[in-house]
């Protein structure tokens, strides 16, 4: 133990930047547990994290670095765990359509440009309180002209409502968990009118904040009511409303999408921008710069200026981390302590992960931490090397910055990007570069400039010139997206490949010997594992009437009639760019007399409708390896119908089966068809609301959740 404890020892000013590293690895653990872990396994736990706390203070020095790392493991799968049980509420376990009544809680807009509004403190009809959700989100036809909505108004609507969904594949996007976190208890979709009941109480924080946001959004829209005022609010308030499809299509295709959300760019430009405005005024009265450090009381007055943005901001998530991440910066200034370090991002990593576990899960956290520390070592260890080794000219040293910084900063968050939205884009460097200048220039400083002057009524005139830079913007964004391979399809990564990517850049990153080069080969092994990712054979709906075969153009679909979202996402998956319209049209499934043929490998498939398969289950599994039954029909109780004994080797994925198992995923595997099923990939969890399958007698029939084919 000594022999690896000592190195450990001289490494001690290294290691803390670790510790939310296992933090994160302990949550990551518990989000990969089959079953919601309860008090049997998480007192014990528990304990076990305070004796090895103990061990960490009162043990052998040789013990202390892994006692450590061993307790942060398990704090942050118990931390994990609480954090999961603490949200809880009520999740709608049926399908409703009646009168919703709450408290408008957050309007804003749907991927497909829609009016969204999330409610809290609701009322259902016919529902009783403890089955009642916290909180709902509803897609609302229109714009309701007719109304003007508010933050904090009671309001009613009559409203389709439905449990939040799970993934439309194993392993895909989970949904289901994102809402539970989100204490969203329920989604749907209205066509009447919204009814204001009672306008907004007075007196609440977030309330306020929310009211000013509005007021905002709309002067920035009736000064400016193109796209270019759209993305002006967006910086502002955090509202993509005002944007056309087409402008926001640009700004993903050419990388500059994430000038859009509130992040770590916005505050720390706001926040340096302040910084430096006010220390150099404090410095133009040398009396007071001589008597006051204008160092910390500049820090102090750009954290108030960031806490203002980040209220102002609406709160998202991204939002939160990033103000965190500024507010210890600026604490470290004002103890005198180095702001940008990586002790710093660590304290902001542990303090975020402490808050909210499930941000590990998300992109916006990934992409921000991965981005912050590769800019911090980067520079890092340009600061350590020879000046002479790479000095060059004064005027070309912020133009070398920049590039080095979106450089550095586009290649560590490629890969989270590529995993979260399937998409790589060719021309991200030169779109930043070209866009990055006038974001920093002109865009947040006139934001607190505007904020300034509209006290006295002055802010139009900025707010033109912030205008400007964004018609700058948007005109790079159309230009970079206009270019012939400006947007690459990625092929969704194994479950694993991220993670030991992860961990091996951290190691490349945090280790200060030359032992930190072994960190490239699990890089290199999770790359070169993405690049051969195979995608499954066969996918199945939830309700068996959206079917997608891998071919050699790409996923052919049964149909696409109402099953547009799902059929969608798998291409994304698929790394798949082709429209959706001309995915339609590839061949994979014949009509025939027995229904939708097609071939698995060396299987033969067929997909009926639900209407005709009971009378015919016998005579199709005569010729066919596979039988998917397509509709989901209530007075059908398919296992009970299916004979005991079949003619033939058929299967049968049955509406009873996919309602315990979920959208299923089929892949070839030497000769052979092995199924995966979202009940097995996401586990029996708080928020996925499906307990056990009961045990059924296996019969040649069936097509149980994970079975192999012969």
């Amino acid at each position: 133990m000594r022999r690896f404890a000592d190195p450990l020892a001289g490494l001690h000013g290294y290691l803390f930047p670790w510790v939310p590293v296992l933090l994160g690895l302990g949550i990551g653990c518990y989000f990969l547990l089959p079953r919601e872990p309860g008090a049997a396994l998480l007192v014990p736990a528990g304990l076990a994290a305070l004796v090895l706390l103990a061990l960490w203070r009162l043990g052998p020095v040789a013990t202390r670095p892994f006692a450590m790392a061993a307790a942060v493991l398990v704090i942050g799968l118990v931390l994990a765990a609480v954090r999961a049980h603490l949200v809880a509420a009520p999740v709608l376990g049926f399908r409703y359509y009646g009168p919703v009544e709450g408290r408008l809680l957050l309007i804003d807009r749907s991927a497909s440009d829609q009016l969204r509004l999330t409610l809290d403190q609701l009322v259902l009809e016919r529902t009783a309180p403890d089955r009642t959700p916290a909180r709902v989100r509803i897609t609302v036809g229109g714009d309701q002209p007719h109304i003007r909505l508010e933050p904090g108004q009671r309001v009613m609507l009559t409203a389709f409502l439905s449990p939040p969904e799970g993934p439309v594949a194993p392993g895909g996007f989970d949904f289901q968990r994102m809402a539970w976190f989100l204490r969203l208890g329920a989604v749907g979709f209205s066509r009447s009118p919204v009814m204001a009941l009672e306008p907004p109480q007075p007196g609440q924080v977030g309330l306020f904040f929310a009211r000013a946001r509005q007021r905002i959004s709309d002067h920035v829209r009736q000064q400016f009511p193109d796209d270019a005022g759209g993305f002006v609010t967006a910086i502002l308030t955090n509202d993509t409303s005002g944007l056309s499809t087409e402008a926001l299509n640009s700004l993903r295709a050419s990388s500059l999408a994430h000038v859009l959300s509130i992040s770590g760019l916005h505050m720390s430009l706001l926040a340096a921008f302040v910084f430096a405005a006010l220390r150099s005024a404090i410095a133009l009265v040398p009396v007071v710069a001589l008597r006051v450090s204008s160092k910390k009381i500049a820090a102090a007055v750009a954290l108030i200026a960031a806490a203002f943005y980040f209220g102002l901001s609406g709160g998202a998530v991204a939002t939160q981390r990033s103000f965190v991440m500024i507010a210890v910066m600026l604490a470290a200034v004002l103890v005198d302590r180095r702001a940008i370090s990586l002790r710093s991002i660590a304290i902001a990593a542990l303090i975020v992960l402490g808050l909210q576990p499930e941000s590990l899960l998300q992109p916006g956290f990934q992409m921000s931490f991965a981005a912050t520390v590769a800019l911090v070592a980067a520079f890092a260890a340009l600061r350590d090397r020879p000046e002479a080794s790479w000095q060059m000219p004064r005027w070309l040293r912020p133009v070398a910055a920049l590039a080095l910084a979106s450089a550095v900063a586009g290649t560590a968050t490629a890969p989270y990007g590529a995993a979260a939205f399937n998409k790589l884009s060719g021309y991200g460097l030169l779109a930043n570069m070209l866009a990055e200048p006038v974001i920093a220039l002109v865009v947040m400083p006139g934001a607190v400039i505007a904020a300034l002057l509209s006290l006295v009524g002055l802010a139009d005139p900025v707010l033109w010139v912030m205008v400007q830079g964004a018609r700058w913007i948007l005109a790079v964004s159309d230009f970079v997206a206009g270019l012939q391979g400006a947007v690459v399809g990625v092929v969704s990564p194994p479950a694993w490949a991220l993670p030991v990517l992860t961990l091996g850049g951290l190691w490349l990153v945090l280790v200060p010997l030359r032992s930190r080069w072994i960190g490239t080969l699990p890089v290199l092994a999770a790359l070169v594992a993405w690049s051969l990712a195979d995608r499954p054979a066969l996918l199945v709906s939830g309700d068996g009437t959206i079917v997608g075969l891998m071919t050699a153009e790409g996923r052919a679909f049964s149909s696409l009639k109402g099953g547009k979202f799902i059929a969608t996402n798998w291409m994304e998956d698929d790394g798949d760019l082709t429209p959706l319209k001309e995915a339609g049209r590839r061949a994979g499934f014949k009509l025939t007399d027995d229904g939708l043929t097609f071939a698995l490998g060396n299987k033969r498939g067929v997909l009926v409708p639900g209407e005709t398969a009971p009378d015919r289950i016998g005579s199709l599994c005569q010729t066919a390896d596979l039988l998917i039954i397509a509709a989901r029909t209530d007075e059908m109780a398919i296992p009970n119908a299916v004979p005991n004994a079949v003619p033939g080797p058929c299967q049968v994925i049955d509406p009873e089966s996919l309602r315990l198992s979920g959208p299923l995923a089929l892949t070839l595997w030497k000769h052979r068809v092995i199924t995966q099923s979202v009940t097995e990939t996401q586990g029996q969890r708080l928020w996925s609301g499906k307990p056990a399958p009961p045990p059924r007698p296996a019969m040649d029939s069936e097509m149980p959740t994970s079975v192999a084919l012969p």
